[in-house]
């Protein structure tokens, strides 16, 4: 079963999330296991600061390593060899968030998500207890709870059962490397507008042409730098 922990400083922003829609039933039928971890508690102030100034000046504060470090190893274990778990860092400093990677993740038994605050984490913290750090993409938000409920939702969909038709994660946008195409429901016309003769005609093979061609053609006119390998 996949196990992971999440370490912020506000938990309470996961409750709703845990609970609903398909992560919720993951979590009810014992595919997947969630926890979230108050950082605050891991600290030995009275104030429970996470936080301090940054050296060397600045705007904003930095995330200090001994909450953060000390929240970590609770969870995972010291860095090194013979830590089972994987720790991500969400952060916009990450190498960007991709498929593959969450189809990686998801093959992992326990992922420990370090949400990440402010201006940043201490580069000691870091370096001491982090395995990967993650960003969503190019640009940036208060902090890193948002980014980990799409890492989450995202590995949770690969789980093995989680989804009902397994077929759905073969054939959706990014697998392959090309955008999935157009899709169509009834009713067949909708204000003039009807649904390409091709889907209705029963031939599948027909049918499985057309799909292949418009995904191409979404990925070439939507998201070029995905075609790599594919013709352009």
């Amino acid at each position: 079963m996949l196990r992971i922990d999440v370490i912020t400083i506000f938990p309470g922003l996961f409750g709703p999330f845990i609970a609903e829609s398909v992560v919720g039933i993951a979590v009810r039928e014992s595919r997947v296991a969630i926890d979230t971890h108050d950082l605050r508690k891991y600290t030995e102030d009275r104030h429970h600061m996470v936080d301090d100034a940054p050296f060397g000046g600045g705007p904003g504060m930095v995330m200090k390593p001994e909450p953060l470090v000390a929240a970590i190893e609770d969870v995972a274990g010291p860095k090194g060899p013979d830590r089972k778990a994987c720790v991500v860092l969400l952060s916009p400093q990450g190498e960007p968030l991709t498929q593959g990677k969450l189809a990686e993740l998801a093959e992992v038994q326990h992922v420990v998500l370090v949400c990440g605050r402010y201006e940043g984490v201490d580069q000691r913290a870091i370096e001491l207890a982090v395995d990967e750090e993650i960003s969503l993409g190019d640009y940036v938000v208060c902090g890193g709870e948002v980014p980990a409920m799409a890492v989450i939702e995202g590995m949770i969909r690969l789980v093995p059962g989680v989804l009902g038709n397994p077929e759905s994660t073969r054939t959706e946008s990014f697998q392959g490397r090309l955008l999935e195409g157009p899709q169509y429901t009834r009713p067949a016309e909708f204000r003039g507008v009807g649904v390409p003769e091709v889907l209705r005609s029963g031939n599948h093979a027909a049918v499985d042409r057309w799909r292949e061609e418009q995904s191409r053609e979404f990925t070439r006119r939507r998201r070029p730098d995905l075609l790599g390998e594919h013709e352009s």
